[in-house]
């Protein structure tokens, strides 16, 4: 039971890291007010691309 809600769980954090690459300027225009759109939009890709592959590799070691 344990098992399935942790996979539950860093299938949301995937999730949520595919779309901080996706959608980060959009994000970025709507919650932030940077001068510099790209730089914003560029960090929440990097954070985004992070997120993902912490998630992937937990996942990875959890279903073993």
């Amino acid at each position: 039971m344990f098992n399935i809600i942790i996979k539950i769980f860093v299938f949301l954090l995937i999730l949520v890291g595919i779309t901080l690459i996706y959608d980060a300027r959009m994000i970025t225009k709507k919650f932030f007010s940077f001068g510099d759109q790209n730089e914003g939009s560029s960090g929440l890709k990097i954070l985004g691309f992070i997120i993902s592959i912490i998630g992937a590799i937990v996942l990875f070691f959890v279903s073993k």
